[in-house]
């Protein structure tokens, strides 16, 4: 690419953040930016005179990139976690370096493939550096996975097929393979040969993308025909968060769920409704609101799924200890209730503080939200034909997660939140996006209901059936299609992000070793 000037570097630095950010849900989603939005950036990494310079331009970029996507951090600090803006600032901006290191390694790793590896196999190697790190962000210090390149494309159905080989990390290979090809064809980077060898391993992968894209959609869609079916409903109360805990407000708020709930009963009689995560604002084992709750599912054939807090006091020898969880309950008629489900996956600074001992200044957020204990996953939640697997909050973005209630034998999943902390910002429609993949990777139908919205119905085919807007009042009953089976993403195709990530070492130290020993890329 020859010496770029200052002017250029920031130029293509700025692109890349730029049509990557319009490209992802959010924002603008067109999703047809994916095919190039990284080649910029891959341009400046391949002029960059070193390492160390490439992940200053890798980290730079992530800083910019990341501020875009997760400015609405701030506010939520500001007006749930009671942090002032000088604290909630700095929150963000550690959150965004730390986010911002991965592209950062992706930066390094990308030169050192680019200027002593094997380019026959660049792009390969580039789109298995990108996944594995996405990879290792999905569980390192808990877990960040927040809106992977591969999520581009949730709105694309047809094109959502391959997740249920490989996960969301298949669509993110081979969005970064098309565009580090690209960047191979451009003139002075790479010779005839490693360019047409480029295209075609980019061809054979597309191809038999394509290929088990379609098979999978017409296998799929003749088992949704066939399955059997159950009503389920979702109540969508738009409590205002700033209320919703309120003592004058709670009994307002448990009316006015039951009021949406018995329109759905008395319209489609489901097997089931979800109300969303802590849809019921106080503790119900000690608290007369419950009854109107209680009142309404005896009088109705209606189980009812729905978030609420829970506590168990346990003693440790003289000690009495305290412990709150973020659950679902599950109640039957003339059953009582039961919980079937705590959140196994907090939220970090939200639900519990890590490293609580050295940032002793986030401590207002616990606070504010509570210390919460995690739960595990266990049996799925039953009601009638339905077999639910239950996804608390930003749980849903964990493929993990809906993988192992497949595996205890969910044949639906249900993910319940409470979104109204990001108020009318990209986060709800961020996550709405991520969690369309969860229903693809596992062909099982996607319950979901928020207090605010983004509520709605997907199918194990990953088309939205029906969807509410946000900060609106919304209940709605479906046939959703129960499927049983195991597909090969849940039985071993979760492997292939750590299998890159591996392949990638792999290469880098060879191209490590190739340059110590002075060998010529050519």
């Amino acid at each position: 690419m020859g010496n770029q000037s200052v002017p250029m570097r920031g130029g293509l630095l700025i692109s890349s953040v730029l049509l990557t950010w319009l490209a992802l849900p959010g924002n603008f989603s067109f999703w047809p930016l994916l095919s190039f939005c990284l080649v910029p950036l891959l341009a400046l990494l391949g002029a960059a005179p070193s390492a160390a310079k490439s992940l200053a331009y890798g980290f730079i970029s992530g800083v910019l990139f990341y501020l875009l996507q997760l400015y609405w951090i701030v506010p939520v600090l500001q007006q749930y976690g009671g942090l002032n803006w000088y604290l909630a600032v700095p929150a963000l901006l550690l959150l965004v370096m730390y986010m911002s290191s991965y592209l950062a390694l992706f930066a390094a790793g990308f030169y050192l493939i680019h200027s002593g590896g094997p380019r026959l196999i660049m792009p390969v190697a580039a789109a298995a550096l990108w996944v594995g790190l996405d990879w290792l962000r999905s569980w390192l210090i808990s877990g960040f996975p927040w809106m992977d390149i591969g999520y581009g494309l949730w709105a694309q159905p047809r094109l959502l097929q391959l997740a249920d080989l490989v996960g969301h990390h298949g669509h993110t290979f081979i969005i970064v393979l098309l565009n580090a090809t690209i960047f191979a064809l451009l003139p002075g980077s790479y010779r005839a040969k490693e360019r047409v060898a480029g295209v075609v391993v980019l061809a054979c992968i597309g191809a038999l993308s394509a290929w088990y894209s379609v098979d999978r959609w017409q296998t799929v869609e003749k088992l949704v025909e066939k399955a059997p079916d159950a009503v389920v409903g979702v109540a969508q109360g738009n409590v205002e968060q700033t209320r919703k805990w309120s003592p004058e407000e709670r009994l307002r708020t448990v009316k006015d769920y039951v009021r949406l709930s018995s329109s759905l009963s008395s319209e489609r009689d489901p097997v089931l409704i979800v109300w969303p995560e802590t849809a019921l604002p106080f503790y119900p084992r000690r608290d007369d609101l419950l009854k109107p709750v209680s009142d309404f599912i005896d009088s109705s054939t209606t189980v009812l799924l729905s978030g609420a807090p829970w506590f168990e006091v346990e003693q440790n020898g003289g000690e009495r200890l305290v412990r709150y969880f973020n659950g679902a309950l599950l109640m039957k008629p003339g059953a009582g209730f039961n919980f079937g489900y705590f959140k196994s996956h907090l939220v970090p600074y939200g639900e519990y503080v890590p490293l609580k001992k050295y940032l002793p200044f986030l401590a207002p957020l616990v606070e504010a939200a509570g210390d919460f204990t995690p739960g595990i996953v266990g049996e799925p939640l039953k009601a009638g034909p339905v077999r639910a697997g239950v996804l608390i909050c930003f749980e849903s973005i964990f493929p993990d997660l809906g993988r192992a209630w497949v595996e205890a034998g969910a044949n639906m999943l249900v993910n319940l939140t409470n979104d109204a902390w990001y108020g009318k910002s990209s986060a709800p429609y961020q996550s709405w996006a991520m969690t369309v993949y969860r229903s693809v990777e596992t062909r099982r139908s996607l319950v979901r209901s928020a207090n605010t919205g983004i509520s709605g119905f997907i199918d194990p085919l990953g088309r939205v059936l029906s969807e509410s807007d946000l900060f609106v009042e919304w209940a709605a009953a479906l046939d959703v299609p129960l499927l049983d089976g195991e597909t090969y993403f849940v039985r071993a195709g979760y492997r292939f992000a750590p299998i890159c990530g591996a392949a990638a070492v792999v290469i880098i130290i060879v191209s490590l070793r190739r340059r110590n020993s002075g060998r010529n890329r050519y």
